[in-house]
């Protein structure tokens, strides 16, 4: 690969200057670049690990940086039956590292700030166990899409998407996060073997066009952190203007910022200032660079009040039909469920759709949203009742153990039916299967155990295909 002599002659003075092995640096660019998956933690016990690679027909090659992070040979396709049940997200192995050093936990308050196409999300949301806030933000419209797709196919409950500009966020969640995710922006120069247009982007717009964004990105999350906060900033470049020299910058004017260091994990190249790199001569990855930083516990910082903020969820009547809605959506959900508790406060109608989420809605006023909180389906009213109607993305959040036998058909990967059901056909069930479930209504089709989506049985033992068109294998 012929690279720009400036990146050349910058690249190789730092590694130099870092008394880092300069030998087999650049000829990595033309290797073959590594491919990876990492399991969903929230659907895929560790237990499982092994047989789920098998499945796929992949060896256990552990990323060294990632619990749930695995090397493969082939590339992901769109067409599995495991993609489409979120068991596992395609990601290249280096960029599994940011989240992975997050680690957040559960009852967070969480900000994904650049959060397309979801890989990151996805992890921190399995960190939070279903538990506290993640609000994922992508300020493309486009990838905003891309990152509401994956987010909703790994079966993440607790997500709110937005579709903003930094400046706009700090404005609203003043003090308001426990950690912040800044996978931001760059020049992409660890991304040069594995896309031929980054060095084309590379030689047009360089780190001088990044670097301002990066530090407009990191003065947000500095307003928008409590005190006590975690920051983990990312890149997926060597260019020190971008990476070492942005957060030396950032804590000189923040002095209340200190590095967290992760000195024990494998695989990363750590610095004596505990900033993190992977390189693709040392290590088996392409280029990163992170680092984790901590506000000082005693910082000053602004806050918000959710307790002042009127709720909508105050204001619904029953002539509107909220109760009679509300117990339209219990009612599923304990027909399909072994045991469903009400979601109380959390259960909110925009229109005729059902929300559930853990904060105050009304924080999210002004804001452009893409997804709050669950979306468990909608409410269709009748003449005479009113019925719910399950969305797609409540069968990926359901687990095998929550579902009643009645309502349960797990499918192998090897059933011809499940080619057939992705394909949005009409299915039968045996005569041992139909014994099992329920006479009629919805069931979830999974693969493995897996849920896949919903169907709607009838008392001839076919089966309505309810996945959705716009997932449809062809």
């Amino acid at each position: 690969m012929k690279l720009p002599e400036d990146f050349i002659f910058k690249t190789r003075s730092f590694i130099t200057k870092n008394n880092l092995p300069l030998d087999g640096f650049f000829e990595s660019f033309d290797e073959e670049p590594l491919r990876g998956i990492r399991l969903n933690m929230s659907k895929v016990a560790p237990s499982d690990y092994e047989s789920v690679m098998a499945d796929l027909g992949e060896s256990v090659d552990k990323v060294t940086w990632c619990d749930s992070g695995f090397y493969t040979l082939r590339e992901g396709s769109g067409n599995d039956p495991y993609y489409h049940a979120g068991v596992y997200y395609p990601q290249e192995p280096s960029a599994m590292l940011p989240a992975q050093v997050m680690s957040a936990k559960p009852g967070d308050f969480v900000l994904d700030m650049c959060a397309a196409p979801g890989g990151k999300t996805c992890r921190l949301a399995e960190d939070m166990k279903g538990s506290g806030l993640l609000v994922a933000n992508e300020i493309n419209e486009m990838r905003a899409k891309a990152l509401l797709r994956n987010v909703e196919r790994m079966g993440i409950p607790n997500a709110v998407i937005l579709n903003e500009n930094p400046e706009n966020l700090a404005k609203v969640f003043i003090g308001f996060f426990d950690k912040i995710l800044l996978d931001v922006p760059c020049s992409g120069e660890g991304m040069f073997r594995r896309d031929a247009q980054a060095v084309k982007s590379w030689e047009r717009f360089g780190p001088k066009t990044c670097i301002p964004i990066q530090r407009e990105i990191l003065e947000a999350a500095h307003v928008m952190l409590k005190a006590g906060g975690e920051i983990v900033y990312s890149t997926c470049t060597f260019c020190e203007n971008e990476d070492e020299d942005q957060i030396l910058r950032f804590i000189e004017l923040h002095p209340e910022y200190s590095v967290i260091r992760h000195d024990d994990i494998e695989g990363i190249t750590v610095s004596g200032e505990g900033f993190m790199r992977i390189w693709p001569h040392i290590s088996r990855g392409d280029g990163h660079f992170c680092v984790h930083l901590k506000k000082s516990e005693d910082a000053e910082v602004g806050s918000m009040s959710l307790e002042k903020i009127p709720s909508y969820k105050t204001k619904r009547k029953d002539n509107y039909g909220f109760s009679k809605s509300r117990e339209a959506f219990l009612e599923f959900m304990r027909d399909i469920l072994v045991s469903y508790e009400d979601p109380g406060k959390d259960y909110l109608i925009h229109g005729n759709r059902v929300h559930l989420l853990p904060v105050n809605e009304r924080i999210f006023d002004g804001l452009k949203v893409v997804k709050l909180g669950s979306y468990p389906g909608e409410i269709k009213p009748t003449t005479t009742e009113r019925l719910f109607i399950p969305s797609h993305s409540l069968a990926l959040m359901l687990k095998r153990e929550e579902i009643r036998e009645d309502s349960f058909l797990s499918l192998s990967r090897d059933d011809e039916r499940l080619c057939r059901y992705l394909k949005g056909e009409t299915i039968v069930v045996t005569p041992e299967e139909k014994a099992s479930l329920k006479k009629k209504g919805y069931i979830v089709i999974a693969v493995n155990g897996y849920p896949l989506g919903f169907g709607k049985i009838s008392g001839d033992g076919s089966i309505k295909n309810l996945y959705p068109k716009a997932w449809r294998t062809a």
